[in-house]
């Protein structure tokens, strides 16, 4: 059981990297948001306040490094060099699941490396939601969380990876019970996580009746891990699993419309994430309701390449969030949450027939 999950996390760096896991056909709707540009900004770009406090926690810029890896050790450089670069711009990360971790001592290396490399910088840490119906509980999370002195835990769902997964575990049932009793005992924010699939309004809600206190709503649109699932059924030579892999490889909400449906539904803090390529989906998510943006996949490919291209890249997609909210006279995190835009196309069409009122967010500032 050991071996197979770190071969598992091994898996998914490896194909992440390798093969092309990104959604065929969905997208994540950042495509249908359109700003509305300021022609008289009446702003100094320089002096744009990107700060911004969630989790009461102060960030340089509303920016985390998503869950990406750990439970293997190639994951001990990825992670470390990432927390260099986040505590280097006072920025945030979350670590991958860390049931390999608890099921072996060994790897909380791979783990605990985040908080030696990054003392200061906001830190989640993670299990799985499905883990706490099948064996762990609060004495877990603990764990975790003490693991990395964590800031934060994410419990995350992962419904659709388990599915198309070869050794997956697909039994939910009551998975939001054992998520209310968390809350209820753990004194750290408590995040739930979706892997790419995205939350829906209804799910926010249970969510926040059970206490979270925060959404990292992660939709569709980017890496799909039934992609990733493919490519390792494809490998077992396991046809059924790869049919399922290839089939639900774009099931899910898209990014846009997740955030949408999460602020509609709840007043926690949400975290945008799942297909956010550049500054400008960062400040889309903003715009839409979320009080931070996460990214993985890119800084996956980052940070193997080291901590100075790690630092290169996020420096450079807060450049780009900052000319955004130059471009809509935005001089902070706060006010370019409230900034007008436009909900076009499929997104604005999911919207309507689920019974969302789109044309508020275009008359937002006006008298």
């Amino acid at each position: 059981m050991v071996r197979d999950t770190e071969r598992r996390k091994a898996d998914h760096i490896r194909i992440s990297l390798n093969q092309n896991v990104q959604a065929r056909n969905i997208t994540t709707g950042f495509e249908d948001i359109d700003f509305i540009h300021h022609a008289l900004p009446e702003i100094d770009r320089e002096k744009i306040d990107l700060t911004t406090r969630v989790f009461g926690h102060k960030f340089a810029a509303p920016l985390l490094v998503g869950a990406i890896t750990g439970g293997t050790q190639m994951a001990t450089r990825i992670n470390a060099t990432i927390a260099e670069a986040v505590e280097q711009l006072g920025l945030g990360m979350g670590v991958g699941s860390q049931r390999a971790a608890l099921e072996d001592k060994k790897m909380e290396e791979t783990f605990a490396i985040a908080r030696k490399k990054a003392p200061k910088a906001f830190l989640i840490a993670n299990i799985g939601g499905v883990q706490l119906k099948n064996g762990y509980g609060v004495q877990e999370v603990r764990k975790v969380i003490d693991m990395i002195g964590a800031d934060a835990v994410a419990i995350h769902l992962n419904a659709l990876q388990e599915t198309a997964q070869p050794e997956g575990q697909t039994n939910f049932s009551n998975v939001l019970q054992k998520i209310r009793e968390v809350t209820k005992e753990i004194d750290k924010p408590v995040i739930v996580k979706e892997t790419g699939a995205g939350i829906a309004y209804e799910e926010a809600r249970k969510l926040e009746a059970a206490g979270v206190k925060g959404i990292d709503i992660s939709g569709a649109g980017g890496t799909s891990f039934a992609a990733v699932e493919y490519y390792r059924a494809k490998e077992r030579e396991n046809n059924t699993q790869r049919r399922l892999g290839d089939v639900f490889w774009d099931w899910g909400i898209p990014t846009a419309v997740s955030i949408v449906e999460t602020a509609q539904a709840t007043y926690v803090p949400i975290i945008g994430s799942g297909g956010i390529r550049s500054g400008v989906d960062v400040a889309k998510s903003l715009a839409l309701g979320a009080s931070l943006a996460s990214f993985s996949q890119p800084i996956l490919r980052s940070a193997v390449r080291g901590v100075k291209e790690t630092v290169r890249t996020l420096s450079l997609l807060t450049d780009e969030l900052r000319c955004v909210m130059f471009l809509v006279g935005a001089g902070a995190v706060q006010t370019l949450r409230k900034t007008p835009i436009v909900i076009r196309g499929k997104t604005s069409e999911w919207l309507r027939a689920r019974g969302f009122e789109v044309e508020s967010y275009a008359q937002r500032g006006r008298s």
